[in-house]
């Protein structure tokens, strides 16, 4: 009887009537490794994407709706010679960090192996070897075999495994010619000690397995390293909420069954669960992980509240406007994964190469072994030789050269607020020469204020804010939320158009246009004093005041300006926005190059005409009128405030007030770029000069394991330098 396996409830539903799925992978240790799984996926019918992360072992697939089974996937994973099942997250974690106690178990073993075979073969080799007696000697190889061999045969299970495995099926990769290698020093050195031999190469073996046992080791730290900032965001995810069920009633129920309109409670010490907006009550929120601040926020109704910000005093009423994988955080855990299963153009060249090193590598060591052998060499010699040349040309260099760095850059970029959305940003990112930038919630915060709050009576101003809770305009809002109002007026009438009014006894309060209230004489010289800034009127009785609402610079819009220039990045504003406003915009932040009242159309006309005459393009903007001209330039930036629409058609993300990420994430890629480059020419360098080194017989299989093992090293260390850049304001 054949089993059947019902994996409905993992498959998620991605739109566009495709379905998705997350499987966990055991086996996936090299780029070659990633490459085989996607071509095979990707090769079944109706599969739309298949996408390997080697951060985590986890391969991504999406397909149309109803025409596969996902058993089929993981089926075709077994053809391959891997073992897969659904990823879930507890699972997945449990099963890295017993992978990673083996590997450290193994290293232990094998280290300790060779400390003891090393000093075993000091006498062998430090002494005259024809004064010593044949005895001895082999009594000395003997010992090392009966402590290696067993060594050996534990510790060499990450690759033994792993070459069987693909062997089964008729496939390779870059553990088999390493298994090869082991395998045949021992065998060599067993048959050199039963023959009486003066050298075997059992110190060899054992090294040559602690040597790739370290390098494996520090890759898989590194990986858990980079796990550990998504591992940060999930451990903000609350898993359950408190849930309004009635009036007074409330009841925690699970995330997934949370709807938007529910009431959620959120008590202090709490991690919010949902979206949403804030119906009663007053506290203060650490929303650093999504604003980029530290700073606590005092929040009260009206005010928006996000997944994974923790409430430091206060209860909280919360209205759900999204939940569960719908929330801002569950997007941006998205975006990180994405970032780091992407593809960039040198990642795609690294693969590709890598691709080619079993044929190559063993046709090496073959040709290798017969030129040996054909010269005159005995069998013994030219065997060795070639067991160098196997050891010595894996491309573990080359596998890690790129998604090293863009391991290190996604993360350390998330860590000042920037998400990627686009793996190849950072390439484009890097040869950004000129910066376009939408004025309205990019150049300015997206809430508006009430910036001369302070020059009206504080009495007149509570009123102003009572009387604009009863309106729906959003300018009525954020007067309200400046004035901190709690209760709107009883009575209050809004006419459409044109503003609020109602009566405290016999005396008309009115809010709204200045025409409205009877207030345009005081309108010119408000204007003249502040001309980005909408004015509205309020009136009691006789006694009229002029509001001035508007979005404010961000804070640190001039420096970020400034700090362009200095590199040479020409830098312009492309606003919708009316003429004043933008020009005062623009003279506030010393840019040249402004224009006003552009269409969306416009904005790609202008982007056009940059790339035809040789630019990269920057497009940074926020409006759902942006989302045509940040898909065409070159690379595209939104904040995390902005319309989902452009966030969608963003290449990258950025958290927070501050505009400092756009500079800090071109200053990011600069250094990526050249680290990316250097790592390749590192390890096509170590390829150029170590194999003709084995080829011509100068290099022992314990050689050319350090070697390996070193330039593998060599490259992730110049890859954690993508951590830190300098010249950031």
């Amino acid at each position: 009887m054949k089993a059947t396996h019902d994996f409905s409830h993992y498959v998620k539903h991605a739109g566009s009537g495709l379905a998705h799925i997350d499987l966990a992978v055991e086996g996936v240790n090299c780029a070659g490794c990633m490459a085989k799984i996607e071509r095979a996926l990707s090769a079944l019918p109706d599969v739309t994407l298949a996408r390997v992360n080697l951060t985590d072992s986890r391969v991504a697939l999406e397909w149309r709706e109803g025409r596969l089974d996902p058993s089929r996937f993981i089926d075709r994973l077994a053809e391959l010679g891997y073992k897969a099942y659904p990823f879930e997250k507890a699972s997945a974690e449990n099963a890295e960090a017993e992978q990673t106690r083996f590997l450290s178990r193994c290293l232990g073993v094998a280290a300790f192996a060779a400390m003891n075979v090393m000093m075993l073969s000091i006498p062998v080799w430090s002494g005259n070897v024809s004064d010593m007696l044949s005895e001895q000697r082999d009594f000395f190889h003997w010992l090392s075999a009966l402590i290696t061999l067993p060594a050996a045969a534990y510790s060499g299970q990450p690759f033994f495994r792993s070459a069987f495995r693909v062997l089964k099926v008729g496939g390779v990769n870059m553990d088999v010619p390493i298994s090869i290698g082991v395998i045949v020093a021992l065998g060599m050195s067993v048959i050199e000690t039963i023959n009486h031999a003066e050298h075997a190469y059992f110190d060899a073996a054992i090294m040559l397995l602690t040597f790739l046992l370290l390098g494996r080791y520090l890759d898989q730290n590194m990986r858990r390293r980079t796990r550990a900032v998504a591992a940060n965001l999930a451990a903000m995810k609350a898993e359950t909420a408190t849930k309004f069920v009635g009036a007074d009633e409330v009841r925690k129920v699970p995330v997934a069954a949370i709807a938007p309109g529910d009431i959620v409670l959120l008590r202090a010490g709490e991690r919010c669960a949902v979206d949403g907006t804030v119906v009663e009550g007053q506290s203060e929120l650490d929303q650093s992980l999504i604003t980029g601040e530290t700073i606590h926020v005092t929040i009260g109704e009206g005010n928006a509240v996000y997944a994974g910000s923790l409430n430091i005093s206060g209860t909280l009423r919360v209205q759900v406007s999204a939940a569960s994988e719908a929330t801002l955080l569950s997007e941006i855990t998205r975006l990180l994964d994405n970032a780091l299963a992407a593809r960039l153009r040198y990642r795609r060249l690294a693969d590709r190469a890598s691709r080619l090193y079993a044929p190559v590598v063993h046709a090496t060591a073959l040709l290798t072994v017969l030129g040996w052998a054909l010269s005159g060499a005995s069998w013994h010699d030219a065997i060795v030789t070639g067991v160098a040349v196997l050891i010595i040309t894996c491309p573990c260099a080359l596998g890690l050269a790129i998604p090293t760095v863009q391991t290190v850059t996604s993360g350390a970029l998330f860590k000042v607020g920037v998400l990627f959305n686009a793996g190849d940003a950072i390439e484009r990112l890097a040869e950004v020469d000129h910066v376009v930038f939408d004025k309205t919630g990019t150049l300015t915060l997206p809430e508006l204020e009430v910036t001369n709050a302070a020059d009206i009576p504080a009495d007149m101003f509570a009123l102003a804010g009572q009387l604009a809770l009863s309106s729906h305009h959003p300018i009525a809002a954020a007067i309200a939320l400046t004035a901190r109002a709690k209760s709107p007026l009883v009575g209050a009438t809004e006419e459409p158009g044109r503003g609020v009014r109602s009566k405290i006894g016999d005396v008309e309060i009115r809010l709204g246009k200045p025409s409205f209230c009877g207030a345009e004489s005081l309108v010119k010289e408000s204007v003249r004093v502040d001309p980005e800034a909408s004015i509205v009127a309020f009136s009691r009785g006789e006694e009229k005041y002029l509001l001035s609402v508007r979005q404010a610079l961000r804070p640190d819009a001039r420096a970020v300006i400034a700090g362009l220039q200095d590199r040479g990045i020409e830098v312009e504003i492309l606003s919708g926005d009316r003429e004043a406003a933008v020009r005062a915009a623009a003279s506030t932040l010393k840019v040249d190059m402004w224009r006003a009242g552009v269409t969306p159309a416009e904005k790609i006309a202008r982007i056009d005409e940059l790339k035809r005459r040789g630019f990269k393009v920057l497009m940074v903007g926020d409006g759902m009128n942006d989302a045509p001209s940040l898909a065409a330039a070159d690379v595209s930036m939104s904040p995390v405030s902005a319309a989902h629409l452009s966030q969608s058609a963003a290449d990258l993300v950025f958290l927070g007030k501050p505009l400092i990420p756009v500079l800090v994430a071109i200053e990011f890629a600069r250094k990526s770029l050249h680290l990316m480059r250097q790592n390749l020419w590192l390890a096509i360098g170590y390829n150029l000069v170590a194999v003709p080194i084995a080829i011509v017989g100068l290099v022992t299989p314990l050689v050319a394991a350090a070697a390996m093992s070193g330039s593998s090293t060599l490259v992730m260390l110049n890859a954690l330098r993508a951590r830190k850049v300098s010249r950031i304001p």
